[in-house]
């Protein structure tokens, strides 16, 4: 037995050959073996946008309007509703029977609490809220939202599919501060979390929660009946891909979410292995800029980081050549038909004696610029060398800082200076579908509500605000594009493509859903 098997057994995270009598046991259930996409440390998926937590959250909390295959909101655990002729009343009534998983029933108290909460943190939330006049409880299952003013887009933002997902809590975790976060995960999802088996750093357990109730039609996408058809969900930490791609070959896990590009290829040619793009929209990659501290403070500095970048080797870097991929100019991300829209937003020529001249005249000083390097996520690592070899090529100095994706998830929230724990730089992604315009796009957001990197633009704030407020479809499109074009001026960040996501698993599973969240529901296992 080799030193990694070794290892991976005395932390669980492998099944050894002979099974005692109580694993064979276990092995009687249907429980899947899957390897997340990190460690899993925050549990609060409306005081953190990490897509770990979100995936934790879809299997404990449920929502009130989901969107299906088609991205359409369809009702999940509102069983009715009714919008007045006025378009500014809306009447919800929840399906009977539901039940949170300490066993307390759902009420319309808790969806208000809950939905008060996540508007606090959301970019669509906060602007749903805006207008609403009055939100207020009916009985206990059904509650009322008035608008101050018609809106298009109150479905949509309660069937938000992406980070911040406005997940249902009861009342008493729902009335915790959203800038504190909650560390009970009770929910009345389809799986209950198994707390006195988390270990951070190694495994996470859900179980089939018994008494949910699933809505009656077919799955489709994050809507529909969310059937549980299996008993256990093991997520089992492994940051060592390589280990993880030969673990899945041998059976010894169920489920990859986000293999190794480079492993792509030897898990196709495994005759036991299924290697499939789990988002049809897929992932946009961007990198994240410190607008607070030198020397990206200055407008000057993030121009010159912007036209040192080649979108191409971002993506051959971080998926190769094997997934596709495309170049994309628009924070917003670029649809099956645009080009890369570069010229029309205003992408600056790719010129690195400009870059290293435009860096050096914005007054940098030599200091070192921090990236943070998420070396456990296969997908960003690589990402990150690439920003630092950028940086290098424009004559700046570089300090990569090496940590866990987690880690930086936690980091990513300082203001402090590089010295004391502050960072420059780092690469994240975000679905398409998560970020396809002003108010779904929290990672573009400005001053007051800006997410991390800070950048404060009034001018953006205003145009988010009227494309928001705006109800003809030709002046919407119009404010649009002169939104991308103000974000790339401004560089509130900085595109690197898109690209689609693939997991892999093993030919026992069968049911899996495609969607931007990895699902459990459906999923069954021979």
């Amino acid at each position: 037995m080799n030193v990694k098997r070794r290892a991976l057994l005395r932390a669980g995270l492998v099944a050894p050959v002979v099974l005692s009598s109580g694993a064979a046991f276990a092995q009687s259930k249907k429980i899947i073996r899957s390897v997340p996409i990190g460690d899993l440390k925050v549990l609060d998926p409306i005081w953190s946008t990490a897509y770990i937590t979100r995936n934790h959250a879809y299997m404990v909390w449920d929502t009130l309007f989901a969107l299906d295959s088609h991205n359409q909101p369809r009702p999940q655990m509102v069983d009715t509703y009714t919008v007045s002729g006025d378009a500014l009343t809306y009447t919800f009534t929840l399906r009977s029977g539901l039940p949170w998983h300490d066993g307390t029933p759902v009420r319309s108290a808790d969806c208000v609490a809950s939905i008060r909460r996540w508007a606090a943190k959301d970019g669509m939330g906060r602007a749903l809220l805006a207008v609403t006049a009055e939100l207020k409880t009916l009985d206990d299952r059904s509650f009322q939202l008035t608008l101050r003013r018609p809106v298009g887009f109150v479905l949509d933002a309660l069937g938000k599919i992406d980070s911040n997902v406005p997940f249902m809590m009861p009342e008493r975790l729902a009335s915790t501060d959203p800038n504190t976060q909650i560390t009970e995960a009770i929910g009345s999802g389809p799986f209950r979390f198994v707390k006195q088996e988390w270990v951070p750093g190694v495994k996470v357990v859900y179980e089939r929660f018994v008494d949910y109730v699933p809505r009656a039609e077919p799955p489709s996408q994050a809507a529909g009946g969310k059937t549980v058809k299996i008993d256990r969900v093991e997520s089992l930490y492994t940051p060592d891909s390589s280990v993880a791609g030969s673990a899945l070959i041998n059976g010894e896990f169920d489920l990859l979410e986000s293999p190794a590009p480079d492993l792509i290829e030897l898990l196709k040619r495994s005759p036991n292995v299924t290697v499939a793009p789990n988002d049809p929209l897929g992932y946009q990659l961007f990198m994240v800029i410190n607008h607070t501290l030198p020397p990206f403070d200055k407008p000057d500095a993030r121009r010159a980081l912007m036209m040192a970048v080649k979108q191409s080797d971002f993506m051959l870097g971080t998926v190769g050549d094997k997934s596709p991929w495309r170049e994309c100019a628009a924070v917003f991300g670029c649809g099956p038909d645009d080009g890369s829209l570069a010229g029309v937003l205003g992408w600056p020529a790719f010129e690195l004696d400009k870059a290293k001249a435009l860096l050096a005249a914005s007054g940098y000083d030599g200091r070192a610029i921090v990236v943070m390097d998420p070396a456990d996520n296969a997908t960003l690592h690589p990402s990150a060398l690439i920003t630092a070899d950028v940086l290098r090529r424009i004559g700046a100095k570089v300090d990569v800082q090496v940590m866990d994706w987690s880690t930086l998830v936690q980091r990513r929230a300082s203001k402090a200076p590089v010295d004391q724990g502050g960072w420059n730089l780092f690469v994240t992604n975000a679905t398409v579908t998560g970020i396809s315009n002003p108010l779904l796009d929290n990672y573009v957001k400005h001053c007051d509500s800006a997410w991390y990197g800070w950048p404060c633009d009034p001018d953006v704030v205003r145009l988010t605000d009227a494309w928001a407020a705006e109800t003809d479809s030709g002046r919407r499109q119009s404010l649009l594009v002169e939104l991308e074009r103000l974000h790339l001026k401004d560089v509130t960040q900085v595109p690197l493509g898109q690209y689609q996501s693939q997991i892999a698993y093993r030919k026992s599973l069968s049911g899996v859903i495609p969607g931007p969240a990895l699902f459990y529901w459906n999923i069954d296992k021979a």
